[in-house]
């Protein structure tokens, strides 16, 4: 395990274009659902659950099965249902791809592909394990989020990121089962959805005044 090669891809100051995101947190505070840190615990823990165990499998998949990222490019759209979504998944992946190629030599993919399957690419050609592409992707499903809560709402970023330390056991929970389905064929990896981030993307994606892109 290289701890700082995994910090590194975790860091959040990673210049891959996270910070312009929310992860869907934006519409959830302007539809009333998220209006203190109780709540943004409410929404971490199911992303963690839905749209992170599915990020995370693809990551780990990503970095174990190098040769199968247009099929596991294809599987996450699939299972991607809001073209929002769809939208800012792969501009996050491209803009990770930019930034990790400035650090390792990484095999060209032939689209603009999903972030997961980005994130998964980087951790391999760092030399990272599945487990460890799992962990990156569980953890900066939920630290994005916190950080744009921080700013949509003005919380006490010490108590958002005390909210964050009890969130990591699940977060490892999340990144350990999303290792060990990582050899799956594609159709069977995991397909969890959240349909409420689904629609408040194509919600928030007709906005004229936002803060993030989505």
């Amino acid at each position: 395990m290289s701890l700082a090669t995994l910090l590194l891809l975790a860091d959040g100051r990673l210049p891959s274009g996270g910070h312009a995101h929310s992860g869907g947190l934006e519409p959830q505070i302007a539809a009333g659902r998220v209006r203190d840190v109780d709540g943004l615990a409410g929404f971490l823990r199911g992303k963690l659950a839905t749209s992170g165990l599915v990020s995370a499998a693809f990551a780990a998949a990503a970095c174990r099965r190098t040769r199968q990222w247009v099929d596991l490019d294809g599987g996450l759209d699939a299972r991607t249902p809001s073209p929002a979504l769809r939208k800012a998944s792969r501009a996050q992946g491209r803009a990770l791809l930019r930034a990790g190629r400035a650090m390792w030599p990484i095999a060209p993919i032939a689209r603009d592909p999903h972030q997961p399957i980005a994130l998964g690419a980087l951790a391999a050609a760092a030399g990272l394990t599945p487990a460890e592409a799992a962990v990156a992707a569980a953890h900066s499903m939920i630290t994005g989020s916190a950080s744009a809560a921080v700013r949509l709402l003005g919380l006490d970023p010490y108590a958002v990121h005390a909210l964050l330390a009890r969130l990591a056991p699940e977060c490892d929970r999340i990144a350990a089962v999303a290792a060990e389905r990582s050899g799956d064929p594609v159709d069977d990896l995991p397909a969890v959805g959240a349909p409420l981030l689904d629609i408040g993307a194509e919600h928030h994606a007709t906005w004229e005044v936002r803060l993030f892109a989505s």
